[in-house]
């Protein structure tokens, strides 16, 4: 490829994209969320992140042994 034509690849990946702006409303939500809605999601996301940190920590011992 001819060195123009590279460049100009170049300048139209660069470019900056127009965006949308977002559409912020003051609105309280449609379908407001229960109690027990948010701790199923957030012991969702804890088990999902703390689980496997937690294994990995309780087998270090295991990862740095030679075999």
């Amino acid at each position: 490829m001819s060195l123009p034509r590279v460049s100009g690849l170049f300048r139209s990946a660069l470019r900056t994209q127009m965006v949308p702006a977002a559409n912020w409303s003051a609105k309280p939500a449609k379908h407001p969320i229960s109690a027990g809605e948010q701790v199923i999601a957030l012991t969702t996301m804890f088990v999902t992140i703390l689980v496997p940190s937690g294994w990995v920590l309780a087998n270090l011992e295991n990862y740095k042994k030679k075999q």
